[in-house]
């Protein structure tokens, strides 16, 4: 049952650090030596709520070490530029890469704190140009301000998404190209990847990814593996996650540890053949 009070009953993430990186990441810290399996994502793959999460059962079913390199609100700009961590991906037998959201990235646009890439820092002279009529000082968080951008012009809007979407395929190419071993790309969110525009604000997470960014990648990725939560089982899983009352609207965002077992149960033999 979830719970509500995180004093009591809440998890400990035992933060960590590795190598020379800032980032905080889920503990407790693993040897980077020998046989394991480097994970890169965002709050899934963190496991936020969630007393085991996916790279931890993948652990569990091959017997190789996870290590857990997932950010909570992460884009691929923390991994980027961060050579500790592309060098624990270098080491690793195989590196599981969750796909994440193109708003949380620095851009022609705007720009993203380094290491809470969902936090909005300073729009563009270029962006303040297109929207002179904004306040740009109100917004905190990339969705937010891209949600109301969206209001005030859809049309205007299109610049925007066409230039997210090509700076994460960029930046994509560029993290696939600075790691030395097999990857597997790995969509995980509430929806399919899509092979035309939709409401994108209306689903969760990654933000503006569609089925012909996926396949871009096909070539600069080893395996790529597609897992999609039902109603049911983020329903289910609510009921197993760890959280206070204040932060139920937060875990309802949450895809839920039901479907990170199934997950788990879907990558452990990809993973056995690759390794």
């Amino acid at each position: 049952m979830n719970h509500v009070n995180m004093r009591q009953t809440g998890l400990d993430y035992f933060p960590c650090r590795y190598g020379t990186s800032k980032q905080l990441f889920r503990g407790p810290r693993r040897r980077i030596e020998g046989d394991f399996i480097a994970f890169l994502g965002g709050t899934e793959t963190y496991g936020k709520f969630i007393e085991t999460p996916y790279p931890a059962l993948i652990e569990h079913g091959t017997g190789i070490r996870s290590v857990n390199l997932g950010c909570m609100n992460a884009g691929v700009d923390v991994y980027c530029h961060d050579k500790s961590l592309l060098d624990i991906c270098t080491k690793a037998r195989v590196t599981v890469i969750q796909a994440m959201g193109a708003q949380n990235m620095s851009n022609r646009f705007y720009a993203v704190h380094p290491r809470r890439n969902d936090r909005f820092l300073k729009a563009s002279t270029l962006l303040q140009k297109i929207f002179p009529e904004v306040d740009f000082t109100e917004f905190s968080f990339t969705r937010h301000l891209l949600s109301r951008l969206k209001q005030i012009s859809p049309e205007k809007f299109t610049m925007l998404r066409h230039e997210l979407k090509e700076a994460w395929l960029a930046r994509m190419r560029m993290l696939l190209s600075q790691i030395d071993g097999k990857v597997v790309l790995l969509w995980l969110a509430d929806h399919a990847p899509s092979k035309r525009e939709r409401n994108e604000f209306a689903m969760g997470d990654p933000l503006f990814v569609d089925r012909a960014m996926l396949d871009s990648l096909t070539g600069a990725v080893t395996r790529t593996v597609e897992i999609v939560a039902t109603p049911e089982e983020r329903a289910a899983g609510l009921e197993r996650m760890s959280f206070g009352e204040l932060e139920r609207p937060a875990a309802e965002e949450m895809l839920g540890p039901v479907l990170h077992e199934r997950l788990a149960a879907a990558l452990v033999p990809v993973l056995k053949t690759m390794l």
